[in-house]
């Protein structure tokens, strides 16, 4: 394998011969605007979908067979640090316009060495909040119910992870779990499911979170309802945005709640974005990681994936962001491409088992140009931007919104 220095190397001699436009982005930061120049991979844009078709990690026991009717959208969700007492679900469950209100088991742990955050479910019960073809894979939910792991389609595909094979989990002990399949729940942040059982038995808190459906007009209102119910310390997060126009939407919707006059000019309900030197300082930082390997789970400062070379370059520029891209979606307002500038940020959906979730961000450079980590084997690149089927929308970042979803857990 080609050593990072050397790829670096390389990365560098491009990004020289870019130089007539590279500059004009960097230094003098031009209202560059550009077209897209064709179309290309971005991560996950095949069409396998492997979460209908794992291998039995169980005996196939009838918990969590049957596929929900209808599906819920997770809207809200509570998580805290110690279980929140049987009366706060209670409590959620019974406010105006809550149509569903589960209680699961939330942690940080490592699966096969790489941080990954971790839901313990009754499948049976949870698998109607999960995005259409996972919620519909039955021999998934199946094997979850008998003890094995279901992870997101990125980090089965990209970390390498053997379908049907053993991961080590390590929680307060460490165990090995056969992985169920690769289904994306569509909440952000949340990499993996195992069942309620599994994850008591590698210490996680029982019942320390909250997901929540709800009406569409009710989301905002309904988070200040939960929080002045909830103990001290827990954090209540919305899982939804707001388009310009005022309707929420799910996470493969970029953009934060936002004015239709104010996008263009790059303030979001008041909040400023980017400074001139914050923005120049950004972009630097990522050009400078142009030919360092992708890695899943790599946050810097010699291995990235693509939400992690997106926060390691705007914390050079002192920017706190959140850690994944469909967190990363919400830090601003969604603008038009047409209006697109340097530092903005491009958001795909490139994960079949969820087609309306944020799986991908890249950073946009002016001029049809995007600098990205784009999957495993390939590194950190500058390419044209593709504008296809998987495009999701254009986000100008505000640092004080990326800093309100950053301090969420959920993501």
């Amino acid at each position: 394998m080609t050593s990072a220095p050397a790829a670096a190397a390389r990365g560098r001699a491009r990004l020289r011969a870019l130089a007539p436009r590279w500059a004009a982005v960097v230094v003098a930061l031009a209202a560059l605007g550009g077209t897209a120049a064709g179309r290309v991979p971005v991560p996950g844009s095949g069409t396998e979908y492997a979460a209908g078709t794992a291998s039995a990690a169980g005996t196939g026991s009838a918990a969590g067979t049957a596929a929900p009717h209808k599906l819920l959208r997770a809207d809200v969700m509570v998580v805290a640090q110690k279980p929140l007492p049987a009366r706060d679900v209670a409590r959620v469950a019974r406010l105006r316009g809550v149509q569903a209100a589960r209680a699961v088991d939330a942690a940080r742990i490592r699966v096969n060495g790489t941080f990954a955050a971790v839901l313990g479910v009754d499948p049976a019960t949870f698998r109607a909040f999960a995005a259409g073809p996972t919620a519909s894979a039955s021999p998934l939910w199946r094997n979850v119910a008998d003890g094995a792991i279901a992870v997101s389609y990125t980090m089965g595909k990209q970390d390498k992870l053997p379908l049907g094979g053993t991961v080590q989990v390590a929680g307060r002990t460490l165990q090995s779990l056969r992985v169920a399949g690769f289904g994306t729940v569509g909440i952000g942040g949340v990499d993996a499911v195992i069942s309620r059982t599994a994850a008591r038995s590698l210490g996680f808190p029982e019942g320390n979170a909250i997901v929540v459906s709800a009406p569409h007009d009710r989301v905002a209102a309904l988070v200040r309802e939960i929080k002045a119910r909830m103990p001290h310390g827990a954090v209540v997060e919305p899982l939804v945005t707001t388009s310009a126009g005022g309707t929420p939407a799910a996470a493969g919707v970029a953009g934060a709640s936002v004015a239709a006059g104010s996008a263009a000019s790059g303030a979001a309900n008041g909040q400023a974005a980017l400074t001139t030197a914050e923005l120049i300082a950004m972009l630097k930082a990522a050009a400078s990681r142009v030919g360092y390997p992708y890695v899943w789970g790599g946050s810097g400062p010699t291995t990235f994936d693509c939400s992690g070379l997106v926060q390691w370059s705007f914390r050079q520029a002192g920017v706190l962001m959140p850690r994944v891209a469909a967190d990363q979606a919400r830090t601003g307002p969604a603008i038009p491409f047409s209006q697109a500038q340097a530092g903005d940020l491009l958001f795909y959906r490139t994960d079949p088992t969820a087609p309306d979730y944020i799986s991908h961000v890249a950073i946009y450079l002016g001029r049809g140009l995007m600098l990205q980590a784009p999957e495993p084997g390939e590194n950190v690149q500058i390419v044209p931007v593709a504008l296809g089927s998987e495009f999701a929308g254009v986000v100008r970042v505000s640092p004080a919104i990326a800093a309100q979803v950053a301090a969420s857990p959920v993501g």
